[in-house]
């Protein structure tokens, strides 16, 4: 891999119009707000980004929309994961195709598997991906915890496997992952998928997050990985009770994308914010929640 992946990704919304079809014009807007701050790289297609609810050849042209968008600016990881091994490794070869820098791939959400199959088929993935695999994590959406001995086991097996994001809400799933995975191979990349643990997860030896908060409100979370760097705690735990504040919009709708478009619209950007269905958009009241924290955060004044 011709570079490392660290600091803060964006794991960017995909912009529908009023009719639920893509909409580049959105997009793009919303990429090049992104491309000038200080984020470190981009996820598109990851959970934020609906890649469930979207048709195969939607998720390609997506796909490469958005990396032409970026055109080699900074670093492009697309979202991959679909519950059948044979659709991941065509959706990662078309990425490769396309300019991609890695995919993630987030583990199949309905058979649930024992770790041989998992492995088995990550294994497959790894070997077919012409671009590095990152893993993905998030245990309370697909049912299953990808565990530390499974992960550790890839890493070790699979040297095109190069790092996980971690939507674990328990810090020491994390810890483990560092000193367990991490540790016996140093360049095995370990991002947390929940922004209040970005701290920790930097402070411990980790690599970064991947925040849904960047969409909007990049100087929190750039800004605490800023701090960091140059040591300047003080700053970023100022930053971290902000964040803190943010990250409850996650509790307040399910999905959380609509409110994430939502904030993005809140906080300057002209973009529709059409969800897919079975998603719909954010009733009045959670809307006024929205405002409430935005504002409590510092995003709205």
């Amino acid at each position: 891999m011709s570079f490392q992946l660290k600091g803060v990704i964006p794991p960017v919304p995909t912009i529908f119009n009023a009719q639920a079809q893509f909409d580049p014009q959105g997009m793009g807007r919303l990429i090049d707000r992104l491309l000038a701050t200080d984020v470190n790289g981009f996820l598109f297609l990851g959970s934020a980004g609906e890649f469930a609810t979207l048709p195969h050849e939607s998720r390609k042209a997506i796909a490469q929309f958005c990396v032409e968008q970026v055109a080699g600016r900074k670093p492009v990881i697309i979202g991959t994961a679909s519950c059948s091994t044979q659709e991941v490794i065509d959706l990662s070869t078309h990425a490769g195709s396309i300019g991609a820098d890695a995919v993630m791939v987030v583990n199949p959400y309905y058979a649930k598997l024992s770790d041989e199959r998992l492995y088995l088929h990550y294994r497959q993935i790894a070997e077919a991906s012409p671009l590095p695999v990152l893993l993905y994590n998030f245990p309370i959406l697909t049912g299953q915890d990808l565990s530390i001995e499974l992960v550790g086991r890839l890493a070790k097996d699979c040297p095109n496997i190069v790092g996980i994001k971690d939507t674990v809400d328990c810090m020491s799933h994390i810890r483990r992952l560092v000193f367990e995975v991490k540790g016996p191979r140093p360049d095995f990349m370990v991002f947390s998928g929940f922004d209040e643990y970005m701290l920790d997860t930097l402070m411990i030896g980790g690599d970064g997050v991947i925040p849904a908060t960047s969409n909007f409100a990049p100087e929190i979370t750039c800004g605490i990985y800023r701090a960091f760097l140059e040591k300047d705690f003080a700053t970023a735990q100022a930053l971290l009770t902000r964040l803190a504040i943010l990250s409850r919009m996650y509790a307040i709708d399910a999905p959380f994308t609509g409110c994430i478009k939502e904030a993005i619209r809140l906080s300057g950007l002209d973009i529709p914010t059409t969800v897919l269905s079975p998603a719909t958009m954010p009733d009045a009241a959670t809307l006024q929640k929205l405002v409430e924290i935005l504002t409590r955060g510092g995003v709205l004044k």
